[in-house]
């Protein structure tokens, strides 16, 4: 099941979220305070970030964030910030689970998701593939203005 995230997940979302910043699926490392301010953004209000909870079962088994941008060549765009899904979580079709939620959530107000993956990632290629995805043609540069 895929829900929306509530004040109960902060432990849960802190917990996976630094596990998965701890990855090579990211460039570094993010500071608990980061985390939290995430985390607090998501509970004030889903306009820039909205945060997604996936269950298997009764259990939590992963997170997703989404942040919401315009972009000219298709509009209203949704930016998968981060999918993780616990390790022992993983094989189980909450990945195929996440993007039916999303197109069925998001379709009617989105001409464009967008996420970023990293080329030797083959089992999330994979996924992203069989969803509809494409690579782009082209880099994107990035400028960090605070830290």
């Amino acid at each position: 099941m895929i829900r929306k995230m509530t004040a109960e997940d902060r432990t849960f979302f802190l917990r996976a979220a630094d596990e998965f910043y701890h990855t090579d699926a990211v460039e570094k490392p993010l500071s608990m305070e980061r985390l939290n301010a995430n985390f607090d953004e998501v509970m004030r209000s889903d306009v820039y970030l909205e945060g997604l909870i996936l269950e298997y079962g009764s259990e939590r088994a992963g997170y997703c964030l989404l942040t919401k941008t315009f972009h000219t060549e298709a509009g209203m765009t949704l930016w998968i910030e981060d999918i993780y899904i616990l390790e022992q979580f993983r094989g189980k079709g909450l990945g195929k689970e996440l993007f039916a939620y999303l197109d069925e959530h998001y379709s009617a107000k989105f001409g464009r998701l967008r996420l970023e993956v990293e080329d030797d990632n083959e089992i999330a290629v994979a996924l992203y593939k069989k969803n509809g995805f494409r690579f782009l043609e082209y880099k994107q540069m990035i400028k960090d203005i605070k830290e």
